[in-house]
């Protein structure tokens, strides 16, 4: 991967060439309106998918004191500029576009009455974080993730 630093963030030419591989993950899910904090930590690998990267993430996830399960599933397929992203749910349907080429990219996504915006952030070349804000009339929550690269 080549990648140059600029102000504490690392610019990333290749979006899906950064993220293949395995990461360790820690979320923390803060509901502002309920003061309540929930936790999550295991993997996400995002390995090989047809026009892209299938990111498949699994740990467990505490929520008011009750530690759960939890996994997703995410695509992550050539964006439209080279060196970008198009991030869908497992079923295809769109979710965000992701620019890392700057070390930092801001998204967004509707969903039903609330709105999502995330934050991306490249910090090196084995750290990112997003965090997003999740606010409208169902939610008002901010989920701050930490991928640490693993091997």
């Amino acid at each position: 991967m080549d990648a140059v630093s600029d102000g504490g963030r690392l610019a990333v030419p290749d979006a899906l060439g950064f993220l293949a591989g395995r990461w360790r993950v820690t979320r923390t899910v803060r509901d502002l309106a309920g003061a309540d904090e929930g936790y999550f930590a295991g993997h996400t690998d995002f390995g090989p998918l047809d026009g892209g990267l299938l990111h498949e993430e699994a740990g467990e996830f505490t929520w008011q004191g009750v530690t759960r399960p939890a996994t997703r599933t995410l695509r992550f397929l050539a964006g439209a500029e080279p060196g970008t992203a198009d991030v869908r749910f497992a079923d295809g349907r769109p979710f965000h576009d992701l620019d890392l080429r700057s070390g930092r990219h801001i998204a967004g996504h509707p969903c039903a009455a609330d709105f999502y915006r995330g934050e991306f952030t490249v910090t090196d070349a084995d750290h990112w974080r997003s965090v997003w804000r999740v606010g409208g009339p169902q939610k008002d929550l901010v989920l701050t993730t930490d991928y640490v690269r693993e091997g």
